[in-house]
């Protein structure tokens, strides 16, 4: 009886491959995302993180979650959506782990707390701190709640600034008060954000310092900080 067009078929996949009748493994489809948005979002972040936010785009994020070009539209409208979310996200992470250094009865060094928690974020977070304050951000008039989550993250040390007020003493016109606040406030910001900055590239490790000095930047800034504000809660000294 002659061997049908299956054997014959079997026979030549059998010589092929040395005897073996195995066949070669079939390539696994991607999964689709069960959460496509939260799926886009953890992939622009690893875009960003990997090759700079100038890289985002929709399309490659679609491509590289094997979904089609058109799909992460249905989310987001633009690249910039996608974008000002991950910043607002930023800024309440970042807004959270300032809110959730312990207080005490001491409001000076609750002030100090939080200072020195902005400096071990900044350290322990690149890629958000990076988002928050070395990205261009999208148009804030179309993305609001990006903004609103950062005047979030602002508004705590402006809360921690007025709590250093001495309970039973006058404060004055409350406009100038205000502006006293949000002048501490920028100040104390920019003083971390500089420090933040040059920790974060290689030149400050290249300039020769002594052995030790750089691990004393952020305590001694810190002191530095409390020196310029002052203590309210210390009684003056008596000439």
């Amino acid at each position: 009886m002659g061997a049908t067009t299956t054997d014959r078929k079997s026979a030549a996949l059998s010589t092929a491959s040395g005897g073996s009748t195995t066949l070669p493994p079939m390539t696994k489809k991607r999964e689709r995302p069960t959460d496509l948005r939260e799926a886009c979002i953890r992939e622009a972040l690893a875009i960003i993180d990997a090759e700079g936010v100038e890289e985002l785009s929709l399309r490659e994020v679609a491509r590289r979650l094997g979904v089609s070009h058109q799909a992460p539209y249905k989310h987001f409208p633009s690249r910039d959506h996608i974008l000002a979310e991950i910043v607002a996200r930023a800024f309440a992470s970042f807004a959270r782990y300032l809110n959730e250094q312990p207080h005490s009865e001491n409001p000076h060094a609750d002030l100090l707390a939080m200072s020195s928690a902005y400096l071990r974020y900044a350290k322990e977070h690149p890629l958000q701190y990076r988002l928050m304050f070395g990205t261009p951000l999208p148009d804030t008039e179309v993305h609001p709640h990006m903004m609103a989550q950062a005047r979030h993250a602002f508004s705590l040390l402006c809360e921690a600034l007025r709590r250093r007020s001495v309970p039973g003493k006058g404060t004055g016109d409350s406009a100038a008060s205000d502006a006293a606040v949000l002048l501490d406030a920028l100040f104390i910001w920019s003083a971390l954000h500089g420090l933040s900055g040059i920790s974060s590239g290689c030149t400050l490790q290249e300039l020769g310092m002594p052995l030790g000095v750089i691990d004393k930047a952020a305590p001694h800034m810190l002191e530095r900080i409390g020196s310029a504000l002052g203590d309210p809660g210390t009684p003056p000294k008596r000439a």
